[in-house]
């Protein structure tokens, strides 16, 4: 067989192709000058792999069904060297980028949901309290399938959250996957205006107080002290326990987490360290002002709470949808024996993401470091494991719920021989007696925390010294149905 001939469409694709290697060699040189400057000499570029590149971007220019615009392509080829990283790292565009500004302030259009992505579908991780997610009894670990009329396989995680956030009073139909249903179940939101309350607080009975956080954003350390403040004088007399509750709290800022950890320890104790390649992202964070106020001029904010906040017996509450800077301060405050960790084993997201911004107000959501408590147990892939397991009966673990550690190319946990990169195989239950299923405590408009609440009220037996239940009983007549089995069976 003879050699093929050069036709002119290949030799304009070469010439593409070496026209896109000279500016992507150009682009790469000079990010790598900017980017390793006084970090470490750069390494050599990879040519080859440079090459295959651009051949396959030479190709779609010339051979795909339909013209595409170079940025698209470009844009695309981002957001792919980032998804591949980690489920955490994002290229955000300038829609994406202004979203994530305005979520940190407590204040967007949409339907109050954390989400994340899980086998190409969205995965809820927790919906926030008083919103329209938490309204319809969305759940952690629902799988979100459709959007509307359009499925949700192929979708990047921006583009579906693109499409759930909208102008308030709009609707939007979700079809969902959930873990024990035969089949999806269909329901409708309408969007509205989010203004996240973070902290809640209130004084569950004489003695003891309550604080809840939903999430960790700019003011969150602000809240939390007003929020003490207002809970010692509701009370009126010496405080005996307080409970701390994070309990499907996603996370947030780093400095947050830093601040509402330093409300309760010992001035500049460790609250968490992070390691990574990068001199700037291996830090030690204390309990101290310059580690959790967001400008220099700024007033300690804790520095007027009462004096026995920091020996006030406590109990921190966390499920599988407490993540990140929730685990922070679980970890850091479990660590220095200043609180008892009560409920399951929280998510495990104990990685680092920094926002470097990048030109035309995009920029990159990169994994730099992860998290370690003071004791330094890696939060990566692991979570924190509380004291005293409780289980929650609307949601009771059957070792089926997502976390990190399930997630595919999840981080390892850092520990030497830590693989982590393929996703953690399921694991079936112990087969165990049928146990009523509860429905998911709604709280009435204006109520902070409800007594039918079976973890909150464990929490309580626990200050208080009474015997604290693992699980909620089994109702007399399931108790007796082991004993008259036999019978039956004759």
């Amino acid at each position: 067989m003879s050699a093929p001939s050069v036709t002119p469409m290949r030799r304009k694709l070469g010439h593409a192709g070496l026209v896109c290697l000279g500016v992507v060699l150009g682009v790469l040189v000079s990010l790598n000058f900017s980017a390793v400057a006084q970090r470490e000499a750069p390494g050599p570029l990879p040519i080859e792999e440079l090459r295959v590149f651009t051949e396959v971007f030479g190709r779609i220019k010339s051979d795909y069904v339909e013209p595409i615009e170079d940025r698209r392509l470009f844009t695309e080829a981002i957001n792919g060297m980032l998804s591949g990283l980690d489920p955490h790292s994002a290229y955000l565009d300038q829609e994406a980028f202004k979203e994530l500004q305005v979520g940190t302030q407590g204040e967007f259009g949409g339907l109050g949901i954390e989400v994340g992505m899980e086998d190409g579908v969205v995965r809820v991780v927790s919906p926030i309290d008083d919103t329209p997610a938490s309204r319809a009894g969305l759940r952690p670990g629902d799988l979100i399938i459709r959007l509307d009329e359009t499925p949700v396989k192929g979708m990047t995680l921006n583009d579906a959250v693109r499409r759930m956030r909208g102008r308030p009073n709009t609707p939007i139909t979700l079809t969902i996957l959930r873990r024990g249903e035969p089949k999806p179940i269909v329901v409708t939101l309408t969007r509205a205006v989010i203004k996240i309350q973070s902290v809640r607080s209130a004084v569950i009975e004489p003695g003891y107080g309550y604080i809840r956080l939903t999430q960790f954003q700019e003011h969150t350390g602000e809240s939390l002290a007003r929020a003490i403040e207002r809970v010692w004088k509701e009370n009126g007399s010496p405080m005996r326990g307080l409970i701390l509750d994070l309990r499907n709290d996603p996370g947030g800022l780093l400095n947050g987490a830093v601040g509402v950890s330093a409300a309760f320890l010992p001035r500049n104790a460790l609250v968490v360290y992070t390691d990574g390649r990068a001199p700037d992202s291996r830090m030690k964070l204390n309990a101290s002002p310059e580690f959790y106020l967001r400008g220099s001029g700024q007033t300690d904010y804790l520095r007027g709470l009462p004096a026995d906040i920091k020996t006030v017996p406590m109990v921190v509450l966390i499920n599988g949808g407490s993540a990140s800077a929730s685990e922070i301060v679980a970890g850091a405050l479990q660590d220095h024996k200043r609180a008892t960790i009560i409920g399951t084993q929280s998510f495990g997201k104990g990685s680092v993401q920094t926002i470097l911004p990048l030109a035309n107000n995009t920029a990159i959501k990169l994994t730099t470091a992860r998290y370690f408590t003071p004791n330094g147990r890696s939060i990566q892939a692991k979570g924190i494991t509380p004291d005293i397991v409780v289980e929650d009966p609307a949601n009771p673990s059957d070792g089926q719920r997502v976390r990190e550690a399930d997630l595919d190319r999840h981080l390892s946990d850092g520990s030497k021989g830590g693989g982590g990169r393929p996703a953690a195989p399921r694991r079936e239950a112990p087969a165990e007696p049928a146990r009523p299923r509860a429905e998911p405590i709604k709280l009435e408009p204006g109520q902070v925390f409800s007594r039918e609440d079976f973890q909150l009220m464990q929490a309580l037996n626990h200050l208080k010294g009474q015997p604290v239940l693992r699980e909620m009983p089994l109702p007399a007549t399931a108790a007796r149905a082991p004993a008259s089995a036999p019978a039956a069976a004759r």
